[in-house]
């Protein structure tokens, strides 16, 4: 893009991954941003150096490699400002310690990322922060959890291993209408997939280590907020020193070139193997917004562009020791956590353990699946494969 024209608004989702966050002409013609690592920036005298009004201070506050990624956020986030940090955790954490402070009370959605909830119980809460946990399916009903002191609610569409699906926008409504800030954990939609904003978000949140980056090497989060919002994260951002380095920021530049062809995989092989999974006589269930059969379709339908490759399984009648020998049969499939690389991956989950405001009460076993971008019919046959084990 031009240096003086940095919006690709009126481009398509593709084209604007191309274009947003990068400027040859201002780069010798080089097509990528360069990779510059720093601290210290040398001023050209006192006045210049007290005045504030040099493009950059220090290392830490900025430099040509991060903001050529935070301005390609903000583009395709239609925000007023984005911040980076280290982890995926660590946005969230920011966003929280930027929307409320001790005394205040915050909501936060049951089926939340259960790292969130550790930062809430061992972090917000000892500072004076009221916690409550509410169902991700109570809709319009969240007004009757406020509280005098309430200046936030935590969502997340859909939970990250539950799969509930919020009615986003009916929850902001309510929120705004009692003056509370609204927060969004958007990883497994995307700006490519779910508009934050336009659905009520205030402030909305990414694990860049998942789609963004995309070939499971880079820890990176990402915070963006529209203008309500924007002093206040920018502030505290700052004043937490978060800062990641110009090499994980180069390859979160390059992997979000291509997000939208990989996206749109993830999607095709996920719907495939979503709909065979729905086949099998060892599924009970299959969580997935996008298949109609799912509760939370029509929201999905509402709200969504697309899925991503992320999915759950609660397979019938066995035991906890059945389904971990069924994943411990995969070939294909890695065990480990996070999701959104090249790669497909399968861990098992129990909601049981940390669920306070709802009840998890599915009769059989959990199990979380990224569906990568290997061929979908091998990944079948190693599920059917693997299946085996729940048999003996």
């Amino acid at each position: 893009m031009n240096k003086n024209d940095k919006s690709t608004k009126s481009y398509r989702s593709d084209t604007r991954l191309v274009l947003t966050g990068r400027d040859p002409a201002s780069n010798h013609g080089f097509v990528n941003p360069p990779v510059i690592h720093a601290s210290t920036v040398v001023f050209e005298s006192t006045e210049v150096m007290f005045s504030g009004k040099a493009p950059y201070g220090y290392g830490r506050r900025g430099t040509p490699t991060t903001n050529a990624l935070t301005e390609a956020l903000t583009d395709l986030e239609g925000a007023a400002g984005s911040v980076l940090t280290p982890s995926g955790l660590a946005a969230c954490s920011l966003a929280l310690l930027s929307a409320c402070k001790a005394g205040d009370h915050v909501l936060i959605t049951d089926s939340v990322y259960e790292p969130t909830r550790h930062f809430c119980t061992t972090v917000l809460e000892p500072m004076g922060v009221e916690v409550s946990y509410y169902d991700p399916l109570i809709g319009n009903e969240i007004g009757s959890l406020f509280k005098d002191n309430t200046v936030a609610v935590f969502t997340e569409a859909p939970g990250s291993q539950t799969f509930e699906m919020q009615d986003i926008p009916a929850i902001a409504k309510i929120a705004h209408a009692k003056d509370a800030i609204v927060l969004v954990d958007n990883t497994w939609g995307t700006p490519l997939f779910f508009n934050s904003f336009e659905n009520g978000a205030d402030i909305t949140i990414q694990a860049g280590t998942k789609y963004i980056v995309g070939h499971s090497d880079v820890m990176l989060g990402t915070v963006s907020a529209n203008e309500r919002a924007w002093p206040r994260l920018h502030a505290v951002h700052g004043a937490m020193g978060y800062h990641v380095g110009p090499g994980d920021v180069y390859l979160a530049l390059r992997g979000l070139r291509t997000m939208g062809v990989r996206l749109a995989q993830h999607e095709k092989n996920a719907m495939e193997i979503a709909s065979w999974l729905e086949t099998r006589p060892e599924v009970d269930r299959v969580l997935y917004p996008a298949l109609e059969s799912d509760p939370g379709h029509e929201i999905w339908k509402r709200d969504f562009s697309g899925a991503c490759g992320l999915l759950g399984v609660i397979l019938k009648d066995c035991t906890k020791a059945q389904a971990c020998a069924m994943l411990d049969n995969l070939e294909l499939f890695g065990l480990g956590y996070s999701w959104g690389g090249y790669e497909s991956l399968a861990i098992y989950a129990d909601p049981r353990k940390y669920r306070t405001a709802t009840k998890w009460d599915e009769p059989g076993q959990l199990v979380r699946f990224h569906i990568g971008l290997e061929d979908p019919k091998d990944l079948i046959a190693d599920l059917e494969q693997a299946f085996g084990a729940l048999k003996s």
